[in-house]
């Protein structure tokens, strides 16, 4: 399938609004509910037709862009170092699982299970099904390198409930950067290409107004 630059965009923001999330609970201990929910239905869409498919919608993905658009505007203020290394993080180990097919088939069975049970209990919220996609990451992607994020501050993350929405954040985004790959994605294009990359979001968040 041939994609478009505007869902290469929509794929990469895809990873900023995982990671955003990620970040809030490390270091707050909370998140919005919608944002959160809109991360996790792109993991049970395993067979779309376009890329919007697996977002849903552009307005799904608006926290995504309005970071990715803080992280690559003028306003070097707006950058958070953090959420880059976490980005980049993600793409290293993206780059680590497409040597791995017995561990990306693991985490296909994994994401299969917890949409049987997102089906059961109606909410893909729900904390069973958060809780497998976690011990989907724990048995998979965590083996493959250290941990992406250190111990927030006042000690959030060793709430399991936390934890556990930051495994399935990380295991979104993984699912994320692995589709701007497959849209044309390259990190060096983000050296070299940052002002198309700006007018795109810019156009797709006005698409969320």
């Amino acid at each position: 399938m041939e994609h478009t630059y505007r869902e290469q965009v929509l794929a990469f923001a895809g990873v900023w609004q995982a990671v955003k999330l990620v970040q809030d609970i490390a270091r707050t201990g909370t998140l919005d509910n919608d944002d959160f929910e809109a991360c996790i239905k792109t993991l049970f869409v395993t067979d779309p037709d376009t890329t919007e498919e697996v977002y849903g919608s552009v307005q799904a993905m608006s926290l995504g862009l309005n970071t990715l658009l803080d992280q690559f505007g003028d306003a070097t203020n707006n950058r958070d170092m953090e959420l880059t290394k976490y980005v980049m993080s993600l793409m290293h180990l993206e780059r680590k699982l497409e040597r791995e097919p017995q561990v990306m088939q693991k985490i296909g069975n994994g994401i299969e299970l917890a949409k049987s049970q997102a089906e059961h209990f109606g909410s893909v919220t729900h904390e069973t099904v958060i809780a497998s996609l976690a011990e989907t990451y724990a048995n998979t992607i965590s083996t493959l390198a250290s941990k992406i994020i250190d111990q927030g501050g006042q000690g959030y993350l060793s709430n399991p409930a936390n934890a556990a929405k930051v495994r399935t954040l990380l295991l979104a985004g993984i699912r994320s950067t692995l589709l701007w790959y497959q849209c044309g994605g390259r990190r060096l294009g983000l050296l070299f290409s940052r002002n198309k990359l700006l007018k795109q979001a810019k156009q797709l968040q006005n698409e969320t107004i």
